[in-house]
């Protein structure tokens, strides 16, 4: 079969704190991820964000502990950034999703100018980026909130950081606007209501209630919102015409698990706050009705200034983007759960799941983007789809995964399908095209990439880099479209 779009941008994501190592080197200074060791696994499909105490995470500074922390490592692309953009334009890609760490540009979150040894870093990468003809689309928030700025401000709870992170932004648009095609302000917006620690730089146990901690989860979202909408006004002033700016929501598809009512209105219940209300803010730029309810049925209040309101609608989102890794049930009294990137939900019987309990579901891609297309009319952008496998290189220093190929290529053909339903989706980056650190467990045994990185959860092993089976796939499919 070919892929029918010509001009589709096909590549792999990253994040800086999952690949970029180097933590104490060019000025950087420490995130809540890289504060997070490495525990052994012991249920792979439990949800693993969170685990630590404030005074456990604390003392890792000193690692008093003498524990292993994965994300401080990463893969060494600080160091050997060449030659994976060399591997990235071998495989064919012409698009790279990386994201920049706000603590190598103000590494105390409030400095009066930024870093220039973190800016000559950047611009290195995306010049290297450049030459192999790769475009770059830029996430300048993935779950690293300086650890500084939730020392110093609470995290994401105070507004304040909303102009920390605008200056952040500006900088940027100073620095790159001449290297970065596609600007994302967040990754996976939504993961702020999940984990606190992730998303907002907030310890989750600081809270005492429930109800308290959720007050300030949906605070900080909405701090989160006002600073991605005035991102993106501050970069429609600055930036060259041609740059667009998108959103990133993990995209959370969902069926009922049967044609019972009950469990039909509790999946559109569950859809709404779990999917669409991310969506419906920065797409159409205003908290929708459902929310209300949701919120004064939950006794949240949501502390807005006076042109807030106006500041979003006035600021939306050229394209959205989303990760997409499985789907799940919804029912009232549904019994079996599975795992996923950021929540549970429940087992659907008609698919298979990888050991991490994530289920496989290509066609619940075509029903996300007909979803989003219908819902939004805005172009359409796949920045995270892929699979966590255990592996490990055979006798000729290579992976035989056609379990990944098979994967890549079923959600290929759903996209494919998608724009013959008259969709306008216009690339895809998988997770991950080099294996990296596991954001939520912190295993590098738990590899995504179509390159495999000689590290295992201890960073023992070389670092050097092979290609699998699917780099040869991945190639093969870049020159000719058929899959």
């Amino acid at each position: 079969m070919k892929f029918i779009k010509d001009d589709f941008l096909w590549g792999g994501a990253t994040a800086a704190s999952q690949v970029e190592g180097a933590y104490n080197e060019g000025g950087k200074t420490l995130t809540l991820l890289e504060m997070k060791p490495f525990l052994p696994i012991k249920n792979r499909k439990a949800i693993h964000f969170g685990g630590q105490t404030k005074e456990e995470m604390l003392d890792s500074i000193e690692n008093k502990q003498n524990l292993h922390y994965p994300k401080r490592f990463g893969i060494d692309f600080y160091h050997r950034y060449k030659e994976d953009i060399a591997l990235f334009k071998e495989a064919g890609m012409n698009i790279y999703r990386m994201s920049i760490a706000w603590s190598r540009i103000f590494p105390n979150g409030d400095d009066e100018k930024p870093n220039e040894a973190g800016i000559d870093f950047y611009r290195n990468v995306f010049e290297e980026c450049k030459k192999a003809g790769i475009k770059v689309m830029v996430t300048m928030h993935h779950f690293d909130t300086p650890y500084e700025i939730t020392k110093k401000y609470g995290g994401w709870t105070n507004r304040k950081v909303i102009d920390l992170f605008v200056k952040y932004a500006k900088t940027l648009f100073e620095e790159f606007d001449d290297v970065v095609d596609f600007w994302l302000p967040f990754n996976e917006i939504n993961v702020a209501i999940w984990s606190t620690e992730v998303g907002l730089g907030v310890f989750e146990s600081d809270f005492k209630s429930k109800n308290e901690r959720d007050q300030a989860a949906y605070q900080g979202l909405h701090h989160q919102f006002i600073a991605q909408a005035k991102v993106i006004e501050l970069g429609k002033k600055m930036c060259k015409l041609k740059t667009k700016f998108g959103c990133m929501v993990a995209n959370i598809t969902t069926y009922a698990l049967d044609c019972n009512p009950i469990n039909e209105i509790e999946n559109l219940k569950s859809q709404q706050i779990s999917r669409w209300f991310f969506y419906d803010v920065v797409a159409k730029g205003e908290y929708p009705t459902y929310i209300k309810r949701y919120f004064t049925e939950n006794n949240i209040n949501i502390i807005m200034e006076n042109d807030d309101e106006k500041v979003l609608k006035n600021n939306t989102v050229d394209f959205i983007s989303f990760s997409y890794y499985m789907s799940a049930t919804v029912a009232v009294q549904g019994k079996d759960k599975a795992s996923g990137n950021v929540s549970t939900g429940g087992k659907n019987p008609f698919l298979e799941a990888t050991e991490w309990g994530w289920q496989i579901d290509p066609i619940g891609l075509r029903v996300s983007l007909n979803q989003m297309w219908d819902r939004y009319q805005k172009p359409l952008f796949i920045s995270e789809n892929g699979i966590g496998v255990l592996e490990n290189l055979d006798s000729n220093n290579t992976v035989k995964d056609d379990y990944r190929i098979d994967y890549l290529g079923k959600h290929f053909e759903q996209i494919n399908e998608a724009i013959k339903d008259g969709i306008d989706v216009f690339g895809y980056t998988m997770w991950t095209p080099i294996d990296v650190v596991s954001a939520s467990t912190n295993e590098m045994s738990k590899r995504y990439g179509m390159i495999y990185v000689d590290y295992d959860d201890y960073h023992n092993g070389t670092g050097n880099r092979f290609k699998k089976k699917s780099f040869n796939w991945f190639q093969n499919f870049m020159k000719t479209k058929e899959f």
